[in-house]
Order: C-alpha cells, then structure tokens, then sequence
C-alpha cells in the first residue's frame, strides 16, 4: 500500500474530527459500486406513468422528462456563474456560457423526438387526458430565467404599462410575462392551471429572486471592467437561442399539433399559445442592454 496515499487518508480524517481507522474498517464491509446503482436506472425507468394505453404516449413522457434534467444541467452551471467571486479573467465565465449554450442546442434539437416522432391521431387522443396540465408550469424553467436575469427583464411591453414608476417584486411578478398563458387582464381572473402553479411555486421564486439579487448571470456580468467582445457575443448568443429559437421550434411544433386543416385546438393548459408560445408576444431578453441597435426583438 502506498505510504503517501495513507498518510493522505489519515490527514483527511482528522482533519475532520474523525478516527481514520473507522473509515478504512468500514470499507471492509462496503459493497463495489455498480452502475445501475450509482445511475439509479431502476429507478429512472420507473418514472413514466401513462395515463392511456396510447403507446406515443410514453414517448410523449420521456421527451418532457429529459428536458427537466437538460433545464437541471443548465441551472447547476447557471448557479456557478452566480457564485462567481473573482472577475479579473473570463474563463470561467465563458465556459458556463458555452455549457448553457449546448444544452440548449440539444432543447432545440429535441424538438424533433416531438415533432416527428409522435403520432398525430393519438397524440390527439391522449393529450385530452393531460388537461389542465401544461408545459408551462415547468419551474425550473423559471429557476433559470430568474437566475440570468432580474425580474423585471421578464416584462413585456404591455405588462409595463401596469407598472409604477418603482415597482415591487409582488407588482413585477404580477405582471411577469408568463401570467399571461392564464390570466385575462380584461376580466382579472386566473385560469386553474396558473393558479395550481403559483400556488405551488410563485413563494420560492420570489425568494430566489432575492438569494440572486446583485449576482444573477446579467449583474455579474456587469462585474468585468472591460468584458470582451467575444464575451459579449457569447452571452447574446445565448440569450438569442434561448429566448428566440427556442420557442419559435416550440411553436412550430405546436402548430404542427394543435392546428390543422384550419382547425385550432386549445392547449391542454388553456393558453392562447398561437400568441402566448410567440418571441415577438413574451419578448423575454435576459441581456437586453447588449442588443442596441441590433435589437433581439428583430426575433426572426
């Protein structure tokens, strides 16, 4: 056994308070770590629970699944660049725009599993089960904006016009962009698919915004003396793919289902998502400042 490594193993636990000794007995008696276990497969693969016997259903399922771990990847590497303390270089910086970029190439190219991988008739069929649930109470989709930008880059134009001048956080989310998949300003009521997701979700991403106040992916950015231009590209890239390509696939993959031989379908949530799932509707830019005269809402 190598002396060095022991010696390691022994610093380290009493480094910690602990008896060394009780640590290597316990590996004595430890099992060898297998994949299925480490991986928890069994339990990965128990997740799906259709609620027909429509096969595409499954697929249906799964495709939405491994989006929320694709939205998890984005906001552990979303998280570090909030954690951030030094900003005399880049690097690290640029590496997570990079891995948020690719992650979401793969939400853009996934759209494909949706689009031409389901069955129109049956997914017809079987979406009627789903209602009133919606793709739109997807919190961490909310965790991620909320953590690359503040609150109030996520509303659009005419949710601006029922702002004062200083608003508060319970008046900027009031009139947070994605109310708007289901409350009608003209009558000031909700629909039950936004009220069961505030209910749910609306305290922690309030409290959130707060842990991230000053140190969301935008005000840290705003920490470089002088960013580079490439830094600049990297973040408005992101900013664009996310915000515009994005939904404009989501969209197009919607119409594809929901709209045919001139027959609109109501999404399972309730939304008007012909004008709800539109860039130009949501107008959300997490960097708007960077934009200029090469404005992101020149959306398409």
């Amino acid at each position: 056994m190598n002396e060095e490594l022991l010696k390691q193993l022994k610093n380290k636990y009493e480094a910690l308070g602990e008896n060394p000794e009780n640590y290597l007995k316990g590996l004595l008696h430890s099992k060898p770590l297998n994949y299925w276990d480490y991986i928890e497969v069994d339990t990965l693969l128990s997740l799906q629970k259709p609620k027909t016997d429509f096969k595409d259903e499954t697929v249906f399922i799964i495709y939405h699944q491994i989006t929320e771990l694709t939205l998890k990847l984005m906001i552990h590497e979303a998280r570090q660049i909030t954690e951030l303390k030094d900003f005399t270089g880049e690097e690290i910086f640029m590496d997570k725009l990079k891995r948020l970029m690719r992650y979401t190439d793969m939400l853009i190219t996934s759209f494909d599993v949706m689009k031409d991988g389901i069955n129109y008739d049956d997914y017809s069929q079987f979406r009627l089960s789903l209602t009133p649930a919606s793709g739109f109470q997807s919190a961490q989709f909310r965790h991620l904006e909320l953590m690359c930008t503040p609150p109030i880059n996520l509303v659009n134009e005419n949710g601006k016009k029922e702002l004062t001048s200083t608003p508060s956080a319970d008046e900027i989310f009031e009139n947070i962009y994605w109310r708007d998949a289901g409350y009608n300003r003209s009558t000031g009521k909700s629909n039950y698919t936004l009220k069961a997701f505030e209910e749910k979700y609306l305290e922690g991403f309030k409290a959130l915004t707060m842990n991230v106040q000053g140190h969301c992916i935008l005000e840290q950015y705003l920490k470089f003396d002088n960013p580079s231009e490439k830094l600049k590209i990297r973040m408005k890239d992101f900013d664009h793919h996310y915000n515009v390509r994005w939904p404009m696939i989501h969209l197009k993959t919607a119409a594809k289902y929901l709209q045919k031989k001139g027959k609109v379908k109501e999404a399972t949530g309730g939304s008007d998502w012909k004008k709800y799932l539109h860039p130009k509707y949501q107008q959300r830019s997490f960097f708007p400042d960077l934009w200029k005269k090469d404005d992101i809402l020149n959306w398409v």
